[in-house]
Parts: structure tokens; sequence; C-alpha cells
């Protein structure tokens, strides 16, 4: 399966969400039901197959049906080399599972939403919210897709 839109995911199953960092990887999972989406894990980036075989061990385990990618876009909705970067991230995990069906989502503004959130409600110092806002960013940016999800459906 290749890169699919959002609606034709799998119907069923947990789908787990990824913000990728140029130093790490956020990942999120969301419930069977795909309610509510949960920060799981941190990957620390270090070299292509190390990360995808950590991300391969909790999908296998957690039973995932599908994964969906934030898409970094600018301001405009034009894509830069970042989303170019998340894009070739998602094609090299296909050539290791040609299956793995994997959706984008637009995530602008999602890593300062995560972060406000953390500093109004969470009153977390600038350290701790360091160590929580890709896990965070990963859930936010699944969420979304959830809701994009229900909605449709």
């Amino acid at each position: 399966m290749a890169v699919v839109d959002l609606l034709e995911l799998p119907r069923a199953g947990a789908l787990f969400g990824l913000d990728l960092g140029e130093k790490t990887i956020g990942v999120a999972v969301s419930d069977v039901t795909r309610l509510i989406a949960s920060p799981l894990l941190l990957i620390q980036r270090k070299k292509f197959s190390d990360e995808a075989a950590e991300l391969f061990r909790e999908y296998d385990y957690r039973l995932g049906s599908g994964l969906i990618i934030g898409l970094p876009r600018n301001m405009d909705g034009s894509e830069g080399a970042r989303c170019q970067s998340n894009r070739a991230f998602a094609r090299n995990l296909q050539r290791l599972r040609p299956e793995l069906p994997i959706a984008f989502w637009d995530e602008r503004l999602s890593t300062v939403a995560v972060n406000r959130m953390l500093i109004e409600e969470a009153d977390l110092s600038r350290a701790k919210r360091a160590e929580v806002v890709d896990r965070a960013a990963a859930a936010y940016i699944l969420q979304g897709a959830l809701d994009r999800l229900r909605a449709a459906r």
C-alpha cells in the first residue's frame, strides 16, 4: 500500500501519529476506537534503520493499522524542505513495509499550540517542555486526524 488519503486508512485498529523533528521523533497512538490520541514515546534520531526498528516494535506490539505523519507546510500552504524530508521518511518506511498504510496530516502550528498549552495549562518549565513537546505534538497531530476521520464517517 502506498501513501493514502486520510479517509483511505483502514477503518479499524489503532493509528500511530508521528511528529518528525531533527533530533527526535514524537510518537503517539490512538485507542482502538480511535477517540483519543495519547503520547507514547520519543525516538532519538540516529540512523534510519534504528528509528524504523523502534517504531515498528511498538507498532506491531500495539497492532497498529496505519501511520499518520505530520506534514509541516508553510503558512501559505506550500511545501518546503521539511515536508520533503517527511515524505522521504515515509517512502523509506514503505520500502521496509510496502503494505504499511501512511497518510499525512497538516501540522502547521502544532508545536506552537502544544508549547502554549504546556506553558499555560501544565505550567512546565522550558527544560520539562523540551522532554514532552514532541510526544505531545504527535498526539496533537494524531488527534486532529482522528477528529477529521470521525467527522467524515
